[in-house]
């Protein structure tokens, strides 16, 4: 069964080609190393909500826009190869050195797919 990890960060608006230069470059690499989609979805209606929403997840601080993606995969197993080949031979190395947001705010998770129609 396919596998999905997914990640709420907030960019500041001003850093979106920056962001979109990253995430061009490290989808490169996780297709590489086995994903089979690399999704990056810059908000557009993210509404605020009354007790929670995404950006009270990421701390989303004036400015700053919230940005949905995810990573697909075959399988938990080939996720789980994927990263330690990529560790291995250090290919995210730097990566996050110069990051256009926010790491520390950044959430994410992986997830089994239970439907897909």
């Amino acid at each position: 069964m396919s596998y999905v990890e997914g990640f709420v960060a907030a960019v500041p608006e001003s850093n979106k080609q920056a962001y979109l230069d990253l995430a061009t470059a490290a989808a490169d690499i996780f297709k590489r190393y086995g994903a089979t989609r690399v999704v990056e979805a810059w908000g557009a209606e993210v509404p605020e909500g009354k007790v929670t929403d995404f950006h009270r997840a990421v701390q989303a601080e004036p400015g700053e826009v919230i940005v949905y993606s995810w990573i697909e995969y075959p399988s938990k197993q080939v996720r789980d190869e994927s990263f330690q080949k990529m560790e291995a031979d250090n290919a995210m190395d730097g990566f996050m050195g110069d990051a256009p947001f926010d790491g520390k705010r950044l959430i994410y998770g992986g997830f089994d797919i239970i439907l897909d129609v």
